[in-house]
């Protein structure tokens, strides 16, 4: 859509555009929180919890680089990234919270102290923010294996993915015939 094609569309419309946009990430952010703490999480550690973590993360991915095509083909592709980042970020998140919850339940003192699903969500976004409050540590090294990688993923997702996305909203803006300001 050109900016003439969007300067004729009615306030109403472009309210219903930007609201869409916000909406859907924000039902399915809410549906994969609800997920996290309602599906039983497995109390044991085992290969398939490895598996699942790592397949888990080849998902956000795989997600980012078919979020990546949408973004350059929409019509509105600065929303269409917003929605990406609202996707990607909170899955990458609960699937992280979720190993911890598993390691807490496994080994106790895997941690400075017991983690609850609430404990696991704030201690991941404490790691994921690099605010690192201190007061939930990792004890064991299994435990600072994974912080040690969901460290590295956070630098990979907010490095990589989000240079990966800009250039693809610009690519979408090029398409679109569009160097001045997007507007929604």
């Amino acid at each position: 859509m050109t900016e003439s094609q969007y300067e004729s569309l009615t306030k109403a419309e472009r309210r219903r555009i930007v609201a869409r946009a916000l909406l859907r990430p924000a039902l399915t952010s809410s549906c994969l929180v609800l997920l996290y703490f309602t599906l039983p999480i497995g109390e044991r550690v085992s290969v398939k919890t490895v598996l699942l973590l790592a397949a888990g993360l080849l998902a956000v991915g795989v997600l980012i680089g078919f979020q990546t095509r949408a973004i350059a083909r929409s019509p509105y592709p600065r929303l269409q990234a917003i929605e990406a980042f609202a996707l990607a970020v909170p899955l990458y998140l609960l699937l992280f919270s979720a190993a911890y919850v598993v390691m807490a339940a496994y080994r106790p003192a895997a941690f400075s102290q017991h983690l609850s699903r609430f404990d696991s969500l704030y201690f991941t976004v404490t790691v994921f923010s690099s605010v690192g409050f201190g007061d939930i540590v990792p004890r064991s090294e299994p435990a600072r294996f994974v912080t040690t990688i969901q460290m590295l993923g956070n630098l990979l997702l907010l490095g990589v993915a989000v240079r990966i996305i800009l250039e693809a909203v610009q690519v979408g803006l090029r398409r679109r015939g569009e160097g001045g300001p997007e507007r929604p």
